[in-house]
């Protein structure tokens, strides 16, 4: 008797395959739709919860890197974009944000360095070069990249422009009047 009570009991226990993801899943999408109505500290601890569950999903550490990002938390947001990358080392979107998430931590040479990656295989990205250009300006340990800099924020506010998007092209144009005259160039 006692051996069926205690297989019961491991039945009843036991992990039912599956299960675990789908509550992961339930916790992610739960953050989503917290994201979305703004409650980003609520969205927060869902994206943990579901980060606990499946460590080795990529969606929930990204959007917990957003909704770190909102709530102005950049060394959380870095470090949950970090984990997100080490998952997939080549999604540009995660580069970005990781990027942009070090301009506002002033981490230039970080921010270079994701943001670079994003230019270069996505060319027609504004937001990817208006930040690179934002890095390239502030960076100071080096020799200044002016050109990279003049570049980089005028094909910005070119793409911005292209893309219908007039006011992300004229802040970034006045960071490029900016540079222009630190550098001592004349507008074009």
């Amino acid at each position: 008797m006692r051996f069926w009570i205690a297989l019961m009991i491991m039945i009843v226990l036991a992990p039912v395959p599956g299960l675990r993801a789908d509550e992961a899943l339930d916790w992610y999408l739960k953050g989503n739709e917290l994201s979305r109505q703004g409650q980003f500290e609520q969205a927060v601890e869902a994206y943990h919860r579901a980060i606990q569950i499946n460590p080795d999903a990529t969606g929930p550490f990204y959007n917990l890197g957003l909704a770190y990002k909102h709530l102005k938390q950049y060394e959380h947001a870095s470090a949950a974009f970090e984990s997100a990358l080490r998952l997939e080392p080549n999604n540009l979107n995660i580069r970005l944000n990781l990027g942009n998430v070090y301009n506002r931590m002033e981490r230039w040479e970080q921010a270079i360095n994701h943001l670079n990656r994003v230019v270069h295989r996505s060319k027609d990205n504004a937001e990817a070069h208006g930040n690179l250009g934002w890095a390239y300006l502030n960076y100071s340990k080096g020799p200044q990249f002016k050109m990279l800099v003049i570049l980089n924020l005028q094909k910005a506010v070119d793409l911005f422009e292209a893309q219908n998007m007039p006011e992300a092209a004229e802040a970034t144009r006045k960071t490029l009047e900016e540079a222009r005259k630190k550098f001592g160039y004349k507008d074009r």
